[in-house]
């Protein structure tokens, strides 16, 4: 039984059912059987699209789907799409030398291994040198990364060696920017966003005000799940071919080997900001933000988390989802097939559990005075802590509203008790940043509460305590550095 065509927004994928498609509904019942039993996974959304169609799509409410959400370094496969394009109009070759494209730093560059790095090693994070180097890009010139990077000679000769490294993909997104003379949104919108049917996006910058290329990039999951089925279809959509097709095979096959790597998915070797894997290829970005194409499936996988073992969560697809999609499975009847049932009312219910506690304090007089100072503290995992330096309550309704202060701007919001509060707020400098917040009183004197940065993977906790008019903030859900509320709110 497939989805009614009028509950889709404008060119959305089709829907239909795994037995529609020849999957199997119960395998994507265990795999969210498996996440959900890991309390270090926090899944917020999952798609699968199989021949083309999507059999299965849920979001972790308060996600949604017409929610934007950072993608971390999963915004990599994206700009890979752009040098594509750029390659395919002449912008730009894949042995070019990437200081071809800055002439301004021609009397600068003057290492042989730096200026023998060429648009196809920084293409496959494979400069030359040995480790990451976004600190020290940015240490040499923080008011040009590409510079800082050149500057350093590469420990190996270039293509000859893997690292991880934001800078290599910078670089070929500032050659992008610089070459077309617009910002990769802008250079995308015709020629990705629109041919897809994706809608608005933001991509946040880096010095000197170019769209980061590495990271930054908010999308909804199912742009994400488009992204992987251009790929899949070797880059054809409705019958045209838009991303040149030896460019989709370049970059979805190994380019420099990865053996050193600490996952096993993550040591199969690297194509162009692609990440091969024990089946497919994939874009990944940091706390599990995927897209897994699976071409002997005809299968694409889209889906948004927060946790720290993303090798668990494509652990789970290979031992539950993988075995459901075996090439020739007999159709089954989705009218009687109760594992079908069991699947829609699962997607249907997918929920992150709100905070508890009570509605509203004995007096809230005791509340509503001054501010509660806030200590930030540091997370178990992170050193990473909120900017958060006070926090107020305040009635609103028959409800209340947390106001969250740091320097130089502030943020109020509503907050349910055994529910999520959804809203998007305006901080004082208008920026809509949107929020989902729960908490309750487990006590005369303590107030505990949990914010979701909706754009984000990302939770914040707060505890507020009567006496003394303090408080404590950290993060559940750390992002990767310290970060402004600003941050988390999808670039206009």
């Amino acid at each position: 039984m497939t989805s009614p065509s009028r509950s889709l927004p404008p060119l959305a994928l089709p829907r239909s059912t795994p037995a529609e498609q020849g999957a199997d509904p119960a395998a994507i019942t265990a795999f969210l059987d498996a996440v959900e039993a890991r309390p270090d996974i926090e899944m917020h959304s999952l798609m699968v699209v199989r021949h083309g169609h999507v059999i299965a799509a849920g979001w972790w409410a308060p996600y949604s789907a017409d929610r934007r959400h950072l993608l971390y370094s999963l915004s990599k496969s994206f700009t890979s799409a752009a040098a594509g394009f750029a390659r395919a109009e002449g912008l730009l070759d894949l042995d070019d030398p990437v200081v071809k494209h800055f002439p301004e730093f021609e009397a600068d560059i003057t290492d042989p291994g730096s200026r023998a790095v060429l648009v196809r090693h920084v293409a496959a994070m494979a400069s030359g040198h040995d480790r990451e180097m976004a600190g020290e890009a940015l240490e040499r010139d923080p008011d040009e990364p590409v510079r800082g990077f050149l500057l350093i000679p590469p420990d190996q000769p270039p293509g000859s060696v893997f690292a991880y490294s934001q800078p290599c993909t910078y670089t070929l997104a500032s050659i992008v920017q610089r070459n077309s003379g617009m910002p990769l949104t802008e250079y995308l919108r015709p020629r990705l966003f629109d041919p897809l049917g994706i809608g608005p996006v933001g991509w946040q910058t880096w010095p000197p005000g170019r769209e980061q290329g590495f990271s930054g990039l908010f999308v909804r999951t199912e742009d994400i799940a488009k992204l992987g089925l251009l790929h899949l279809q070797g880059g054809r959509w409705d019958g045209r071919q838009l991303l040149p097709a030896d460019w989709v095979a370049q970059a979805t096959s190994k380019q420099v080997d990865n053996p050193d790597r600490e996952w096993p998915d993550w040591r199969q070797g690297y194509g162009f900001q692609f990440w091969m894997a024990r089946h497919g290829y994939r874009g990944d970005g940091a706390f599990g933000q995927f897209c897994v194409v699976l071409p002997e499936q005809d299968t694409v996988v889209a889906s948004t988390a927060y946790t720290l073992d993303m090798q668990g969560v494509l652990d789970a697809l290979w031992e539950h989802l993988l075995p459901g999609l075996a090439a020739g499975r007999p159709a089954i009847e989705p009218a009687t097939d109760g594992a079908q049932q069991q699947l829609t009312a699962r997607l249907a219910g997918l929920a992150l559990t709100p905070a508890g506690g009570d509605p509203g304090p004995a007096d809230w007089a005791d509340w509503t005075g001054n501010p509660f100072s806030i200590i930030s503290e540091r997370s178990p995992t992170t050193p990473v802590k909120p900017t958060i330096v006070s926090a107020a309550v305040s009635q609103a309704g028959g409800g209340w509203r947390l106001t969250l202060t740091e320097p130089g701007n502030a943020l109020t919001f509503a907050v349910g008790t055994g529910r999520w509060a959804v809203s998007a707020p305006a901080d004082e400098h208008g920026r809509r940043i949107p929020v989902a917040a729960s908490g309750g009183w487990d006590g005369p004197d303590r107030l505990h509460v949990e914010v979701i940065l909706l754009d984000t993977p990302h939770r914040m906790e707060l505890t507020l305590y009567r006496p003394g008019g303090a408080g404590t903030a950290s993060w559940r859900n750390p992002p990767l550095a310290d970060q402004r509320l600003e941050y988390f709110s999808c670039p206009a």
